[in-house]
């Protein structure tokens, strides 16, 4: 059962994307998309939030993830954090079939 996480960061002055783009630059977001049970680490641009980058992070499971928590990787990610003074807003959902009534909505 797959876990995904949005983790919405917040910052002045563009500072949200500096940290993504450090992020990719530096390879981080490349070693941890290897990490065993990631399955998705994306970053987005919300339309209507400035100063706001989504990141929309999957995993495998809770082991995987909690893996990837005790890494040395999160303290460089924290770091980045620190560094462009991002705050966070973080959703997290556990992955479930799509329901019938839900199937006549989606177009393939």
């Amino acid at each position: 059962m797959s876990i995904t996480i949005n983790i919405y960061y917040k910052g002045e002055g563009g500072s949200a994307i500096k940290f993504a783009d450090e992020m990719i630059k530096s390879g981080i977001v490349n070693k941890i998309r290897s990490e065993e049970g990631n399955e998705r680490y994306e970053y987005f641009l919300p339309l209507h939030a400035n100063d706001t980058l989504l990141l929309i992070d999957k995993w495998k499971d809770q082991s995987a993830l909690d893996k990837h928590h005790a890494s040395p990787i999160m303290k460089e990610i924290v770091d980045l954090r620190e560094k462009y003074d991002l705050h966070m807003i973080v959703e997290r959902y556990v992955e479930d079939n799509m329901g019938e009534n839900d199937v006549d909505f989606v177009r393939k």
